[in-house]
C-alpha cells in the first residue's frame, strides 16, 4: 500500500499536524530520497556525501556573503521539492543541519536569523513558508535568534521559473521591506531554500540594509546555476 500524502499544513493545526506525520512514519516508514535507506527521508550518510560549494559575493553586493550546501540536483532537489510543495516539514531540521555545516565553512559572526518571506497570498495557497521552516530549525542548530517579523514581501510577483537573470531581478525589485526597530545594526543571516541568479535574496538583503541592517550573509540549502 503506498504512503498516503502529508496533509497540507493549511488543513492541519501543528500539533494534529506532528500526530498525522507520526502515525505515517510508524505504519510507513520513510525512506532515504537518495539511497532508499529505510528511517528517514535523508539519511546522514548520503547528507554526508554532498559537496560545499561556498560562493563569495562581490563587494558592492547587499549580501556581503552567500554560502549553500550543495548544487541542487539529484535526490537534494528531490528533498527541497518534497519540503516545499508536498509538505513534507520533517525534511526543514535535517536540510538546516547541512547549512549550519556550511555556515561553520565561512567567517562570519551573525547575530540572528531572518527567512526570505513569502508574500501573504502565496503563504495562503501553500500553508506555510519552507524558508520559514528552513530559518527556525537552522536557529536551533547555531543557537540564534530567529526574528519571524524582520522581513516581509509587500508585493505579490510572478514565478521566477523561467526569466532571465534581468527579467527576475526586475521581477523582484521593491518587493520586499524590513522592521528597522528588528534588524537595526545587526549581522544577519537570511535564509532561502534554492538560490539561482540570488535576484530574490539580494532584493530583501537590500530591503534589510536600507532598515539598518550592518551585514547580510545569504545562506540556502542548495544553489541552482541560471546559464
Amino acid at each position: 500500500m503506498p504512503r498516503p500524502a502529508p496533509l497540507p499544513a493549511r488543513e492541519a493545526g501543528n500539533l494534529f499536524y506532528a500526530l498525522w506525520q507520526s502515525a505515517l512514519d510508524f505504519f510507513f516508514p520513510p525512506h532515504c530520497l537518495a539511497c532508499g535507506r529505510i528511517g528517514s527521508r535523508y539519511c546522514p550518510h548520503c547528507l554526508a556525501e554532498l559537496p560545499f560549494p561556498p560562493i563569495h559575493c562581490t563587494p558592492e553586493d547587499a549580501l556581503c556573503l552567500y554560502v549553500a550546501a550543495a548544487p541542487f540536483e539529484g535526490a537534494l532537489r528531490d528533498a527541497i521539492h518534497a519540503l516545499k510543495y508536498e509538505g513534507v516539514r520533517q525534511l526543514a531540521p535535517i536540510l538546516a543541519g547541512r547549512m549550519a555545516e556550511a555556515f561553520a565553512q565561512c567567517d562570519f559572526q551573525a547575530q540572528a536569523i531572518v527567512a526570505l518571506p513569502l508574500h501573504s497570498q502565496r503563504l495562503a495557497q501553500r500553508g506555510y513558508n519552507q524558508s520559514a521552516l528552513l530559518a527556525q530549525a537552522l536557529a536551533t542548530h547555531l543557537k540564534l535568534p530567529y526574528l519571524p517579523q524582520a522581513a516581509q514581501r509587500i508585493r505579490h510577483t510572478a514565478p521566477q521559473v523561467g526569466l532571465n537573470r534581468q527579467e527576475r531581478a526586475a521581477n523582484v525589485a521593491g518587493a520586499f521591506q524590513a522592521d528597522p526597530e528588528s534588524v537595526r545594526g545587526l549581522r544577519l543571516i537570511l535564509v532561502d531554500d534554492v538560490v539561482t541568479t540570488g535576484a530574490t535574496l539580494r532584493a530583501c538583503a537590500e530591503a534589510l540594509r536600507r532598515a539598518g541592517a550592518t551585514e547580510i550573509c545569504g545562506l540556502s540549502v542548495a544553489v541552482a546555476i541560471l546559464h
